[in-house]
């Protein structure tokens, strides 16, 4: 990269705009101003030359009279010719020339003239540029000297009539307009360069504002600040003020729930770490008193000391799941077996209520999904249902077409405490005495929805409750080939001698 186009790049992006604008217009401005000299410079010459096409009607009279003695002519014979301001000579196809005592001055021959002269043939006037012996431009009308009147005359052989004005008018007034167009185009590109500036300034205003309240945002971390934009605005401006107005909301949301999350956790942490604190408290004291509990108080608080512990592992690894960042689970999404998945949820479930009865019709189903994740989710739904089921009761399961739906026969879910079973750390008021960290449905829901799906819990007919779980379906993942056996190897055949 050149150092002017490092240059141009270090500049603010008004300057920049402004320069760009600029540029442009001197680009057109001067094409413009190019194109207007060139056609004006040939309007010119061609009134030059019809002036000199109006001069030259030379009589045969004239033109013998010319090549006969170029030093005497008579009045009637000359015309116009008399005019001072006229070159008037005659030239031959070797490039001598005869001047009329008249002319203005001497024109210097060129080729185009003597080709004229050479070719006694040649009746079209030929119009060209030259220059004088004293160095000013001439416009020059070079002619076959014709021997007699009419159109049919025959041209004298080897001599041309040589009719040319000077160009010092026309270049004056070329020059001034040239100064002109240039004066003009100055003020162009200058006014186009404020205007610019002007326009860059008008139209980033509204990106000063998102820069300033993004910079109020890192000195302060107020995520409440927003930009103003007009409802009817579509254009890009608009469009990444809202893109930024939703990025500080998403934001605060995001803070808003994590305050909220380790507020909570904190609370549901602070029960059973003070329970596990006064129980080895008094284990500890008793040892250090020298007087043993009873063995089964002793056994008791140890038992409490493990639930409390287990409690608290299944509360970590709960926040655990929560904390995941949508990439890493992206990384382990596959193909999975919905209802493997469901089948050995299920297993585990029926460990867990052993004296209840779990009846289970899956269908084959595949969705896309983390495998470990989802097989926690099942798991979890299965868990509220043995967990409020009445003992010796039932629990049924059915799985048909990508949905499933859990049923148990306990006591049901209140109307108004359904729209919160979803929540981070909610418990309804019959639960909290129940183990659990109130982060089960919440990551259901998660990772349900994760998977493109959708889970919902309603009052089932005849009390207790259902859970509906709906996923997308995937392509069937091909059937693996059994591996082929080891062919035996055949014995080496002897050589043939």
């Amino acid at each position: 990269m050149s150092k002017v186009a490092r240059r141009f790049r270090s500049l603010p992006i008004r300057s920049r705009l402004a320069l760009l604008v600029a540029a442009a217009v001197a680009f057109a401005v001067a094409a413009v101003s190019i194109a207007c000299w060139f056609v004006v410079q040939r309007r010119l010459y061609s009134e030059v030359d019809s002036r000199l096409g109006s001069y030259g009607r030379v009589t045969a009279t004239t033109a013998s009279s010319l090549v006969a003695n170029c030093t005497q002519t008579t009045d009637d014979s000359t015309g116009d010719m008399q005019r001072s301001f006229l070159y008037v000579q005659l030239v031959t196809a070797q490039g001598r020339f005869c001047v009329d005592p008249r002319s203005e001055g001497v024109i210097k021959v060129s080729a185009v003239d003597k080709k004229v002269a050479a070719d006694p043939n040649v009746r079209q006037r030929t119009f060209h540029t030259a220059t004088d012996t004293q160095g000013n431009n001439v416009r020059v009308m070079t002619l076959a000297v014709p021997t007699g009147p009419g159109p049919d005359a025959e041209a004298y052989p080897g001599i041309a009539f040589m009719l040319a004005l000077s160009l010092e008018d026309t270049e004056k007034t070329l020059n001034d307009l040239a100064l002109l167009l240039l004066l003009v185009s100055g003020l162009g590109v200058v006014g186009s360069g404020a205007a610019g500036l002007a326009v860059a300034r008008a139209g980033l205003r509204p990106v000063d504002r998102l820069t300033e309240a993004v910079e109020h945002v890192a000195r302060t971390e107020d995520l409440t600040i927003r930009i103003p934009v007009e409802d009817d605005s579509e254009d890009e401006i608009a469009r990444l003020s809202r893109s930024f107005n939703s990025m500080t909301s998403a934001l605060a949301s995001s803070r808003d729930l994590q305050q909220q999350l380790i507020a909570d956790a904190g609370h549901e942490l602070r029960t059973p770490l003070t329970s596990l604190r006064t129980n080895i408290e008094l284990l500890s004291r008793s040892e250090e008193t020298g007087r043993p509990l009873p063995e089964a108080d002793r056994k008791a608080l140890l038992a409490s000391v493990k639930a409390q512990m287990t409690e608290l592992a299944s509360l970590i690894g709960d926040l655990q799941e929560l904390s995941r960042s949508e990439g890493q689970r992206g990384e382990r999404v596959q193909v999975i077996a919905f209802h493997d998945t469901v089948d050995t949820a299920l297993r585990r479930a029926r460990l867990r209520g052993p004296e209840l009865t779990v009846t289970a019709d899956l269908d084959p189903w595949y969705v896309r999904a983390e495998p470990a994740a989802m097989e926690r989710a099942i798991v979890n739904v299965l868990d509220n249902a043995v967990k409020f089921s009445p003992e010796a009761g039932v629990v049924e399961v059915l799985l048909a077409d990508g949905v499933l739906t859990v049923r148990d026969h306990g006591p049901g879910i209140a109307a108004d405490e359904l729209p919160h079973v979803f929540d981070r750390f909610w418990r309804s008021p019959s639960a909290r005495a129940l183990p659990g960290s109130g982060l089960g449905l919440s990551i259901v829901a998660r990772t349900i929805q994760q998977a493109g799906g959708e889970v919902a819990l309603a009052p089932a007919e005849g009390g207790g409750t259902v859970a509906t779980v709906r996923l997308p379906g995937a392509p069937t993942p091909p059937p693996e080939l059994p591996e082929l056996p080891e062919l035996p190897q055949l014995p080496e055949q002897p050589e043939l001698q």
